[in-house]
């Protein structure tokens, strides 16, 4: 949480103003039951109006006064807390980009959005209330009890007893329940988890009739963070009830002591009434310290929550190495190259990918096909340094992955994942994801070789069609058109389309893969699919099970030799498989 502080480097002044002008606000209401001892001494005692009506004007212009220092302090307190909000979600948002998906997996997304909006702006809540209060509160404490010692010594000593006792109580809670609080964040995570999963799989949950189960998985998780914040709750419930209790009874004492002591004619009735403002003045300014622990907790626990996510380091190093693989890459030096590659993700137990060996010249089109699960996303995912392969090298153009500035890379690499993902705004900005700068025929061009063009041109406006948030108003084939083309707008070197065709139809898909082939610059082209037919004219297609090569060759050289190819193969085209039969008994 300290470190965390260095987002105030900018807010110095305020940070410094507000509980000066707090302080000075405390400074006057500490001279108030001094004016009312006056008032009830010497112009009640005596009669003497005039006197009772300039005090009358003194608790007036103090109470003014009182009140500007507390607007000001408040204005530079908000100013400074905004201010540090703002920066710190700046500097989380960035450091969240900077992760690789190894710790977007880890660390999970519904923490992290929980830590960026809930937990920053407890940790905001926090910083207000320390800079308007936690000065303010102790000075007021510890004043009282030195403008009690001014006006009787004896008295006074029921204020010696009382605030240490009131210490203990406060902090005893605070250190109970700051570990509670942390508790209740990681719970509000899991409430965010299951909100999150059923908002972004709602037509799954209905098409499988599953709103019951769910409302139950949510009830659940409500349920868990309800029965923790009741529990924190009711210690933190503990604290006003046991300051009223230990004030009202010193404030007892306090009356007793003081009757005593004017009925010996040692103090005045207006001095009693000073004690009994300070000692309620002291009450009110520790439930006020009540509710500022409480929520100095909580800020605190939120902010080691975000500081663990600023504390996390994105595994993959940068390398410096500029992308120009036009000057080595001759006919004899593969593109991709991959050697002995092995892949185990982060926690599990077992290798994704193992002993991957294959090379793809520049121009080639490579198929990789499997069974669900067998890594073929895994494969093409270490190109653009999604993940690092945990053994062996990566290389393109001669030159190891890891080397390449990551940004050059992936500029220069056009990556279309199975998920179509399109963001709120017109087809055009969506498109210029892939270059910022692409004019009109860049656009066309790019539309044209994804197929997308037919339907962008029914559409409304065309390219100035706006997109609704995660491409909501288009259907599954139209979304993977566009991020298709979002990919070609930038020319790519090296093309992925990782199973990014499984909504089109096989006329559509043969026309985009034609359409690949044709493109100018001779890409080097990775298709992902389950389709055999979407990867049987690809120079090479590389078979997968189960993480590992179980064949690579052509389409022709497959069907000869890698029985896995043919499973799937035949699966898909029975009629081939009859074909072959007969050729069989006829021969």
């Amino acid at each position: 949480m300290k470190s965390l502080l260095t987002y105030l480097k900018h807010y110095k002044r305020e940070t410094i103003l507000a509980p000066l002008f707090k302080l000075l606000e405390a400074s006057f209401e500490l001279l108030v039951p001094l004016v009312m001892a006056a008032v009830i001494d010497t112009g009640i005692a005596n009669q003497d109006k005039p006197y009772i009506i300039r005090m009358c004007l003194v608790l007036v212009t103090l109470g003014i006064v009182g009140l500007v220092c507390s607007i000001t302090a408040q204005f530079f307190a908000a100013k400074a807390a905004t201010g540090f909000s703002t920066e710190l979600r700046h500097a989380l948002f960035a450091h969240i980009q900077s992760f690789t998906f190894t710790e977007m997996d880890t660390i999970g997304t519904s923490t992290l959005i929980t830590r960026m909006t809930s937990d920053v702006n407890q940790v905001q809540s926090g910083i207000n209330l320390v800079l308007r209060l936690f000065l303010r509160s102790p000075f007021i404490v510890f004043g009282a009890m030195l403008m009690a010692f001014t006006v009787d010594m004896q008295a006074a000593l029921v204020f010696v007893v009382t605030i240490p006792i009131l210490s203990v109580v406060v902090f005893g809670v605070m250190l109970i329940t700051m570990p509670l609080y942390r508790k209740v964040q990681a719970n509000l995570d899991g409430v965010l988890l299951v909100t999150r999963e059923n908002l972004t799989g709602a037509r799954v949950i209905r098409a499988f009739n599953k709103e019951e189960e769910e409302k139950e998985r949510f009830e659940k998780a409500n349920q868990l963070l309800t029965d923790a914040q009741k529990f924190v709750g009711r210690i933190s419930g503990l604290m006003n009830p046991l300051t009223y209790l230990i004030v009202n009874g010193a404030m007892i004492v306090l009356i007793y002591v003081g009757a005593l002591r004017v009925d010996t004619g040692v103090l005045t009735q207006g001095e009693v009434v000073a004690l009994l403002n300070y000692m309620s003045q002291i009450l009110v300014e520790l439930v006020k310290l009540a509710n500022l622990i409480i929520t100095v907790t909580k800020a605190i626990a939120c902010g080691n929550r975000i500081q663990k996510v600023l504390e996390e380091k994105p595994s993959m190093k940068e390398g410096d190495l500029s992308w120009n693989p036009g000057a080595e890459s001759g006919k004899e030096i593969p593109m991709i190259e991959f050697e002995h590659v092995s892949l185990t993700y982060k926690g599990a137990g077992a290798e994704s990918l193992s002993d991957i060996t294959f090379q793809a010249k520049r121009g080639e089109t490579i198929g990789i096909i499997g069974g669900t699960g067998s890594g073929k996303s895994s494969v093409v995912n270490l190109i653009p340094r999604f993940y690092d392969a945990t053994k062996g090298e990566v290389r393109i153009a001669g030159k190891n992955v890891k080397e390449y500035r990551r940004g050059e890379l992936r500029d220069h690499i056009g990556v279309v994942l199975q998920k179509a993902v399109l963001f709120k705004g017109s087809i055009a900005d969506n498109l210029r994801w892939g270059k910022e700068d692409a004019c009109e025929r860049e656009l066309e061009e790019a539309l044209m070789v994804s197929q997308a063009k037919e339907f962008v041109d029914a559409k409304e406006g065309r390219m100035k069609f706006q997109v609704e948030q995660g491409g909501r108003n288009l259907s599954g084939g139209q979304k993977q058109r566009l991020t298709i083309a979002r990919a070609l707008v930038k020319k790519p070197e090296i093309l992925i389309l990782d199973d990014s065709a499984s909504a089109l139809d096989f006329a559509t898909d043969a026309r985009l893969r034609k359409a690949i082939r044709e493109m100018e610059g001779s890409p080097t082209v990775f298709i992902v699919s389950q389709r055999a037919s979407s990867i049987q004219y690809a120079d090479q297609i590389l078979v997968l099970d189960d993480g590992e090569m179980a064949g690579i060759g052509t389409h022709a050289e497959l069907l000869e030799n890698c029985p896995t190819y043919q499973e799937i193969y035949y699966s898909q085209f029975p009629e081939k498989m009859k074909e072959k039969e007969a050729a069989g008994n006829g021969r």
